[in-house]
């Protein structure tokens, strides 16, 4: 399928980055733009920079030589495998002005805040896992729009009604809640064991390898993220959570940060972000993950927040609300409601998300609609 990404990259730029965490599918992604922009010719070439060949031959003689035989676009996948990439991709953005390079990497990658060679040049984009909306397309093979957070608040039943129209969407959402966000969930039989599996990389190499963590902390990182996972949402005790890793509170909070830049947890402040003080809560990154780490059938209320912080975190900001569960861009409070929830008092400027309804009223609008963001 075609991601919603693809037609908003600007693609006349000449250094393009990739961002997104294991197994979201920027593999899939680059070969798809080559193949919908290229087609079968030959000036444009995909290469892993994980093959042997880059061990004895450097990627500014490859695309040299490549620009000299007819290339114009080289997509480079995994780049960070390859040690001094980023000197070598400005030499090849200030000295062959005739080649594009795309090139992708993890989101722990920081390549405007920590890379002063691609700082001032690349054009980084993040690739998010699949939406409600995308998985239903996949599902169905019907195809829906997306829509700004402010076409759903205005006008959210008119919607939430066409797309009823085609489609029963509450007949698909628990399973998306369950594994839909990682594309590789049309391998459902697997699916479990490839989440782990991912998992486990994204600890061992792209936080590991990409933070220069020391193999023998890795248990330390991995037993936090357990702990974690299996209490979140959760106001975080860093003395507490320091002494079950034994190791410092200042390094708990540099492991949080590092498992927040992999797409693995979700770190909600009472106002602006600040990486040097304490979240107010910690939520995992996505549902699907919440089914994997917790190891047990999860709470509804749980699922349905952390499906609401995800889809809505990657786009807007959100923050700790006074009187409901998330503030939206300092403007909108949102209480997140179960179907077993009733109808709560609606307190003035508070809107109600809230699951197993198809179409909304005044200032409730159906949960999973949310997911139709991008």
């Amino acid at each position: 399928m075609r991601r919603k990404l693809m037609g908003q990259i600007d693609w006349s730029h000449r250094l393009i980055g990739i961002k997104g965490t294991r197994g979201i599918g920027k593999t899939d992604f680059l070969l798809d733009f080559a193949k919908s922009t290229y087609g079968s010719n030959k000036a444009c070439l995909y290469v892993n920079l994980n093959h042997l060949y880059f061990t004895q031959n450097t990627i500014v003689s490859f695309a040299d030589e490549f620009r000299k035989t007819g290339g114009k676009t080289l997509i480079l996948d995994q780049v960070y495998k390859y040690p001094g990439w980023s000197e070598e991709m400005k030499y090849c953005y200030d000295h062959f002005t005739d080649l594009q390079i795309v090139f992708s990497g993890s989101t722990v990658m920081r390549l405007r805040e920590e890379n002063p060679h691609l700082r001032d040049i690349v054009h980084s984009y993040k690739l998010e896992g699949f939406s409600f909306r995308e998985f239903l397309e996949l599902k169905t093979g019907i195809l829906f729009d997306s829509y700004t957070l402010d076409d759903i608040l205005a006008n959210h039943k008119n919607i939430a009604a066409d797309i009823v129209s085609k489609v029963r969407p509450l007949a698909y959402f628990d399973d998306y809640l369950r594994y839909g966000y990682y594309p590789f969930f049309l391998d459902k039989a697997h699916y479990a064991e490839n989440l782990m599996k991912s998992l486990n990389l994204i600890l061992e190499i792209d936080i590991s390898f990409l933070r220069q963590i020391e193999l023998k902390y890795l248990p330390r990182l991995r037993k936090l993220l357990y702990q974690v996972g299996g209490e979140a949402p959760f106001q975080p005790n860093v003395s507490k959570l320091s002494a079950q890793i034994k190791t410092s509170r200042a390094t708990v909070m540099n492991y949080l940060y590092y498992l927040r830049q992999a797409r693995l947890v979700k770190l909600l402040y009472d106002g602006e972000e600040d990486m040097q003080k304490k979240p107010s809560l910690i939520y995992l990154h996505n549902p699907n993950l919440v089914y994997s780490i917790r190891g047990e059938e999860p709470q509804k209320e749980i699922l349905h927040k952390t499906f609401f912080y995800n889809q809505l975190g990657c786009c807007h900001e959100l923050t700790v609300s006074g009187k409901s569960d998330f503030k939206v861009d300092d403007i909108h409070h949102f209480l997140i409601c179960g179907n077993g929830s009733g109808t709560p008092k609606n307190e003035d400027g508070v809107l109600q998300a809230k699951d197993m309804i198809e179409v909304g009223k005044k200032g409730v609008i159906p949960l999973w609609l949310f997911g139709f963001l991008y």
